[in-house]
């Protein structure tokens, strides 16, 4: 077969396969078949480049990182809605809907997805660009990571010369659920509810990051069609979902006590919906009625969202326990009497910490108001006191780990409460998996699964455990056998030569970064180098600030760290510096680097720079000493430009670092004079 058919073949298979998986979620095929035919065109399209199309499924990896986002004028406004509250503000809306247009009106009753609204365009049948809402009239281009929602056709069957729709982009509450708990693993902050999320994913700069947070879409209105003419609302719905998008259910009815009925019962199953809703919409459905309705200078007259009250309830707090997170945070949690929210029966709500417990002064035995904020977390709203039983008294944080015993501090920089222990049981997981992750100590087969059966069966209880494992002992875990433990026992082995920086980052001592590690690990030499060192020695280092210096002191000097170390180093774990010492050429000195380079990754680039005592930025100041612009530079380049800040090319910089031809103090001193 000829190769421009088969990959027109795979692209079109493929495609198909998404659509069955993504939007009807009925599958057909198993994921390795899917994998297995994607790496086949994979290999077609690097081999022939010049044949990769906009609509093959390869192209939703995204590889583009965008310097930034381009306006986007919407050539249809995307309309805001007029909020109602009551059955008697629907009401009225139905009955002025019904005299101004002469009858009995049919409305579609659909719910309002909590996310984030955008449109797409689509000509000849394939997707050429995606905007955010923004204002209704100018949004933000974010095609590249539209690109990565795979629910999103990339080709339609019927390919008008011009469509545009509109959806809703949200994250699951499932896939939300399952982000923060991987955040939670490797100490990240959480985010606060799936609306947050999907907007923040939908901006990010770097499609991949987009890809990663598996966001979806309910697409709701059919903003423009070119060569085809509808009736209803209901009508270009039903026409989208054969075009293959994933469409908002949605019901046609007529009659206010109906819409009404409709209203109540989305809010009565809204947990049955995989995305979160605030509300229910209600929209003339006749196309010609919305032309003769119009519009007011803010909302079209034809359409009302219903928003529902987040629903609360009085309970009563039967205790409150503490509870120690794999970051070492102590969170207080009330056990309530169980009150049904929001469709399901709640029994316990955060208290987040002891700011927020004495801000509301909740006791044991308090009647509280409870509420679920964002339809996900239940918390409390406020304490009936008048309601208070004799001899409450107000709740005390311990002074020591619930866990482990060991004390708790307070952060210098917050409100949260920490366990110092080293070893703490409850931050286990969370240490082992951060400990053998890439940038620490890049034990290769050492992820989150194999590291909670290692704990589960006893086999390790610290980092310093890992280096007395036996092959044997771990090829009796499931789905390891005994290839798998002999490459994980020689990559944990392999792990003892890595530098001191690794290990450093590894320890995940707070404020500790894989850049300050670094630093560290260069500047003193050796861990006992560094052990030794007092906090003033520590914040004379360049980028270590006082509170960095502070965690580093105390961390070194706890008895439980002291173990882990002298257990790593009797085990053979290299605790010395391998790096050059850093230089201070450019200390004092930022740099920004923007556009493709050729000679090295934007990484490799920063790395070098850093070796020179230089910070290297993501974004341009009025403090930015100089920019490097590669090839295809966007905007980064464009503000330098407006500020003024001295810019220098790739040959330019090979100069400055010594690698290129010319003499490195002329390129110097083109960004030295602006000091």
């Amino acid at each position: 077969m000829d190769y421009r058919e088969e990959m027109k073949q795979l692209r079109e298979y493929l495609n198909q396969q998404s659509y069955l998986y993504y939007v009807l979620d009925a599958p057909v095929i198993p994921d390795y078949e899917y994998d297995r035919l994607n790496r086949r065109l994979e290999e077609l399209e690097a081999a022939h480049p010049e044949e990769i199309t906009p609509d093959s499924p390869t192209q939703r990896v995204g590889d583009k990182i965008l310097e930034g986002f381009q306006t986007y004028s919407h050539p249809v406004p995307l309309e805001s809605l007029q909020d109602v509250f009551n059955d008697e503000e629907v009401a009225e809306f139905c009955e002025r809907m019904d005299g101004e247009l002469g009858g009995s009106t049919a409305y579609s009753v659909e719910p309002k997805v909590d996310g984030l609204s955008v449109a797409l365009e689509y000509r000849d049948g394939v997707f050429v660009r995606g905007a955010t809402r923004g204002d209704g009239r100018v949004g933000e281009d974010v095609t590249e990571n539209l690109r990565t929602i795979r629910s999103i056709p990339m080709t339609l069957p019927e390919r008008l010369p011009r469509l545009i729709v509109r959806g809703e982009v949200y994250m699951s509450r499932a896939v939300f659920e399952e982000l923060n708990g991987l955040r939670e693993l490797r100490g990240q902050p959480l985010m606060a509810n799936p609306r947050n999320a999907a907007a923040g994913s939908l901006r990010q700069l770097d499609p991949k990051v987009c890809a990663e947070r598996k966001l979806d879409i309910q697409v709701f209105n059919l903003q423009l069609a070119e060569g085809k003419e509808f009736l209803s609302h209901s009508e270009t719905l039903d026409y989208l979902a054969t075009q293959h998008f994933k469409v908002i259910p949605h019901k046609t009815l007529t009659g206010i006590g109906d819409v009404q009925a409709e209203i109540f019962r989305i809010n009565d199953e809204r947990m049955a919906y995989p995305f979160d809703i605030d509300g229910a919409v209600v929209k003339v459905n006749s196309l010609s009625d919305r032309e003769k309705l119009g519009s007011t200078a803010k909302f079209p007259k034809w359409a009302v969202a219903f928003k529902y009250p987040p629903e609360k309830k009085p309970s009563k707090v039967l205790d409150i326990v503490i509870q120690v997170g794999r970051t070492g945070v102590l969170t207080p949690k009330a056990v309530l009497e169980p009150v049904r929210l929001a469709g399901t029966t709640v029994t316990n709500a955060t208290l987040h910490n002891q700011d927020y417990i004495a801000e509301k002064d909740i006791r044991v035995g308090d009647t509280v108001l409870v509420q679920k904020a964002g339809e996900i977390i239940p918390e409390i709203l406020e304490v009936d006191v008048s309601k208070r039983p004799k001899g409450a008294k107000p709740f005390v944080f311990p002074d020591t780990c619930p866990v482990c015993g060991a004390s708790v501090s307070r952060d210098a920089d917050g409100a949260a409460i920490r366990c110092t222990g080293a070893e703490c049981p409850a931050q286990l997981l969370r240490n082992l998996t951060h400990f053998a992750s890439r940038d620490a100590m890049d034990i290769e087969g050492l992820g989150p699964a194999v590291v909670q059966q290692l704990v589960d069966s006893g086999l390790v209880r610290n980092a310093a455990d890992l280096y007395s494992l036996h092959a044997a002992d771990v090829a009796k875990l499931d789905r390891m056998g005994e290839k798998s433990a002999e490459n994980l026992i020689r990559a944990i082995e392999n792990s003892k030569a890595n530098d001191l920086a690794k290990l450093l980052y590894g320890l995940g001592i707070r404020q500790v970064g894989a850049k300050a590690a670094q630093v560290l690990s260069a500047h003193f030499g050796s861990l006992d180098a560094l052990a030794a060192a007092t906090e003033e020695e520590l914040t004379a280092v360049g980028d270590v600030g006082p509170i960095t210096a502070r965690y580093v002191v105390e961390y070194l000097a706890a008895d439980q760290s002291k173990d882990l170390l002298r257990r790593l180093r009797e085990a053979g774990v290299n605790l010395e510096s391998t790096a050059q010492p850093v230089g201070d050429r450019f200390a004092g000195l930022t740099f920004v680097l923007t556009g493709e380079l050729s000679a090295y990754s934007r990484k490799e680039a920063g790395e070098k720079l850093e070796a020179l005592g230089a910070k290297v930025s993501g974004s341009v100041s009025k403090k930015t000493s100089c920019v490097v612009a590669g090839e295809a530079a966007g905007s980064k380049l464009r503000k330098a430009q407006e500020l003024g800040v001295p810019v220098i090319d790739e040959a330019q910089f090979l100069t400055l670092i010594g690698e290129g031809e010319g003499d490195p103090a002329a390129v110097e001193a083109l960004f030295r004079s602006q000091e």
